[in-house]
């Protein structure tokens, strides 16, 4: 079982259990800087919309910008978690936030005049935006100490919730008395403050195999470090079966709600009423979730996390029939709950239990699958409700929600997500 993760100096004198984890000035930074960089990150797709709304541009134009930033995303991540092992956590997020943050202002110089050099800017976007993400999660095991970290995770995904569901209204404000051209210019500010805010943790010493090559030793190639990666999650097989099931959640359930949603909104209940109250629904009981999983400790927490993760299949299978628009809200509501009762967990087990000088790399396969597919999800299921009708794949994605994180429990070191100690912990 690869040793726990070296306690930084930042993380030697960790906040009284009495004072929020808010308090600490080092982990405070960091919030601050994942924030900024979670609204940047929601805010660019929605000012874009708000383009196409004055006409600057075209949905065309908006799907373009959309998937250029998305292939930027999955193209960094793995690229990101080798960077991140080898060198400075802080490193990856200074340069990753400074890139995105200089994209914002070519994407607004883009207006009306070039499709092309906005698509390459938000590539280059999206690029800064997944090379984030591993290092963030990484840093934070070096910001806080172990006893704190769950409160940490929650703490992160609070931000997120938080901003997703002040951030509509908040842009749609500005937006009044602003721009699309300042607006972005505004998320180029946001990436900034995500750079430069956090402060530096202490790097854990290297741990899991000593005859392994250190992360870029002897001219060691991406490919070969990366690899190193899956390897080391390979000897967790708790978190080899959680991201399967995470996967196919989001590919599913996620998929679900990005498109089935809208359509029975509009037909069956014939207004956005549905729609909207869905998905502030989802949001507060996200908020509920990750307060709650901020302080309560299960005895079993894997199971616990699986069992939320699987409340997800509530949100399809909420669509499948008629019912009372209070039902599908609630079906939402537990949804929203469930998932961050899962996400909390997974984040902090992944954190304990992987090598220290490999989390980056563990946690960019983490995004690379559960995010990366969830583009072909949302690409399938409108063929697929074309051609066998919203009831029977609305089913069928409840059945893998439900599903996936059942079988996921059968495996040994699921119900505490973490690997007792084995004979040779070599793969």
């Amino acid at each position: 079982m690869p040793t726990p993760a070296a306690t930084p100096a930042a993380a030697q004198s960790p906040p009284s259990q009495q004072r929020s984890i808010l308090l600490d000035l080092p982990f405070l930074r960091l919030w601050t800087g994942a924030t900024s960089s979670g609204l940047a990150t929601w805010a660019l797709p929605f000012v874009l919309g708000l383009a196409v709304l004055d006409r600057t541009l075209t949905a065309a134009d908006l799907g373009l910008l959309l998937a250029a930033r998305t292939v930027g995303f999955l193209a960094a991540v793995p690229v990101a978690g080798v960077l991140a092992d080898r060198h400075s956590r802080r490193g990856v997020v200074l340069w990753a936030g400074l890139t995105a943050g200089a994209a914002a202002p070519v994407i607004a110089a883009g207006l009306d005049r070039s499709v092309l050099l906005m698509a390459t800017a938000a590539a280059i976007a999206g690029a800064g935006q997944g090379a984030c993400r591993p290092a963030y999660q990484a840093l934070t095991a070096e910001v806080v100490g172990a006893e704190h970290r769950q409160q940490a995770n929650a703490a992160m995904t609070l931000s997120v919730r938080v901003t997703t569901l002040v951030g509509p209204s908040l842009a749609a404000l500005l937006a009044v008395f602003l721009d699309t051209w300042a607006l972005l210019m505004g998320i180029g500010l946001l990436w900034v403050v995500a750079a430069c805010v956090p402060g530096r943790g202490g790097r854990p010493a290297a741990t899991g195999d000593p005859s392994a090559p250190s992360p870029g030793a002897g001219g060691t190639s991406f490919v070969a470090e990366f690899t190193e990666g899956v390897r080391e999650a390979r000897r967790h097989p708790w978190f080899l079966a959680g991201l399967g099931a995470l996967t196919a959640v989001i590919a599913t359930g996620y998929s679900a709600t990005g498109v089935a949603l809208p359509l029975v909104s509009r037909d069956a209940y014939g207004s956005e009423v549905v729609l909207a109250g869905a998905m502030t629904a989802y949001t507060a009981g996200a908020l509920t979730g990750a307060l709650l999983i901020a302080r309560w400790r299960p005895r079993s927490p894997g199971w616990a996390a699986l069992a939320g993760l699987a409340s997800y299949g509530l949100a399809p299978l909420s669509l499948v029939v008629p019912v009372h628009p209070v039902v599908v809200m609630a079906a939402y509501a537990v949804a929203g709950a469930g998932i961050e009762l899962f996400n909390v967990p997974w984040f902090t087990a992944a954190q304990r239990e992987v090598a220290p000088d490999k989390l980056a790399r563990v946690s960019s396969l983490d995004f690379l699958l559960s995010y990366g597919l969830a583009p072909l999800g949302l690409a399938l299921i409108a063929p697929a409700i074309d051609a066998f009708g919203a009831r029977a794949v609305l089913v069928g994605c409840a059945i893998v929600c439900f599903a996936a994180p059942a079988v996921a429990a059968l495996t040994p070191s699921a119900r505490t997500f973490s690997r007792p100690p084995a004979r040779n912990d070599t793969p």
